[in-house]
């Protein structure tokens, strides 16, 4: 009674016993053969005297070594080796040629077919069960290789799969662009890993309208999931206690809610902005997160570059950080963009980092008329690191802050 073809390890992974498979058109062979394994008790031996049916055999017993004669009625031996290299599902099997005789030309022959191996029988027994084992070896960890390599491949285009579900959840609560005396458009294009990132903007009463963005550190459908539940409280104002017209108040709040031991050790940087609509005041605060940038001036050709930071420390990494908060007048035109650092951290193919300063001078140049800002600094990022991917997310929200005209 032979072995179960294959059992399954506790780790899930395919454990192959050792089987030999015996082409031979000699009984006595095969019995010799036989004897020679009885006592391993490890390994499973198998016998074809019909190289008819060899492969039909071969394909039946899936052996980790195969044994063959070379010569043989009705079948050469050299052809059969052929037939076995010509197999797809034969083709990578280890093959020990047996003969009668020590010929330098039929090994040569033997081995440009194909052959891994070659014995004068009948070998002794102890150099007969080394070259079985040392042949099955090397093959069982080829096909433990290949097994893990395609679990990987099936759990990345599972984990792919995840992530894009992920990504559209994320992309379906971003808020829709916004016209009138406030524009507002956005892009978000997530890394083939997902990052956290996710930005919102709203009106909190008829004259204050807030918006921000949010990065959560590392990558996957965790660091999403967080960032999703952070930006609802902040969409539902669901903080208690909390004006949302006072930036650091809203830090704070945030801090307090998203501790990062209740979090799996993630946090994240925000920024987050007040603008005034009837004194046209924006009040700001940030916590680790990059810097908006503000053109303001009486028009676009007359306007001050501003970078909005404030020194405020990630959320969730401390129960005591303290946030604060700052303001700026705001000139008949006011342009700004907010962003997460995946979107100027970026490198070429040097290795050398886009400098922020490059960045900021091309994301405030002038533009075409017609021309998405946005869409300009995409193409841009990707033509700095020279590919289309992108290995974080690629947030950025942009508004118009445009003066009421009188009436």
């Amino acid at each position: 009674m032979t072995s179960p073809r294959r059992k399954t390890t506790t780790r899930g992974w395919t454990e192959h016993v050792i089987r030999v498979l015996l082409i031979d058109d000699q009984m006595m062979v095969g019995e010799a053969v036989r004897r020679m394994l009885a006592n391993a008790g490890d390994i499973e031996f198998h016998f074809v005297r019909d190289p008819r049916r060899a492969v039909e055999v071969a394909l039946k017993v899936e052996p980790t070594v195969i044994l063959q004669d070379l010569v043989m009625p009705e079948i050469d031996g050299l052809t059969l080796v052929k037939f076995m290299r010509a197999h797809p599902k034969l083709k990578m099997v280890p093959l020990i040629v047996l003969s009668v005789k020590e010929d330098p030309a039929t090994k040569a022959e033997a081995f440009n077919l194909g052959a891994n191996d070659y014995l004068v029988k009948l070998p002794d027994k102890v150099e007969l069960e080394a070259r079985i084992r040392h042949h099955s070896k090397g093959y069982i960890s080829m096909l433990q290789r290949n097994e893990a390599f395609r679990a990987l491949k099936a759990s990345q285009e599972a984990l792919a799969k995840e992530l894009a579900h992920a990504a559209d959840y994320i992309r379906s609560l971003l808020p829709e662009p916004l016209t009138g005396d406030i524009e507002t458009n956005w892009r978000f294009v997530p890394s083939t890993s997902l990052g956290g990132d996710s930005f919102g903007y709203h009106w909190i009463d008829d004259q204050h309208f807030c918006f921000y963005l949010l990065d959560v550190c590392g990558h996957g459908v965790g660091s999403a999931l967080l960032s999703i539940s952070a930006i609802n409280v902040l969409r539902s104002q669901n903080l208690p206690n909390v004006d949302f017209r006072v930036p650091s108040d809203v830090l704070a709040a945030m801090n307090r809610s998203f501790p990062m031991e209740q979090h799996n050790g993630l946090f994240f940087t925000m920024w987050y902005g007040v603008f005034h609509a009837g004194t046209r005041r924006l009040t700001f605060a940030s916590a680790g997160h990059p810097p908006a940038i503000l053109g303001t001036g009486p028009s676009r050709q007359q306007r001050t570059i501003h970078q909005l930071k404030t020194g405020g420390p990630v959320i969730g990494a401390f129960e005591t950080s303290v946030f604060t908060q700052e303001d700026i007048q705001l000139d008949d035109h006011a342009e700004m963009y907010v962003f997460s650092d995946g979107v100027y951290e970026v490198f070429d193919l040097k290795g050398e980092r886009l400098e922020f300063p490059t960045f900021v001078n091309e994301l405030m140049g002038q533009r075409a008329p017609g021309q998405s800002n946005l869409d300009h600094m995409l193409a841009f990022v990707r033509a700095f690191q020279a590919a289309p991917a992108l290995d974080d997310d690629f947030s950025m929200l942009g508004l118009l802050l445009n003066k009421p005209a009188a009436l």
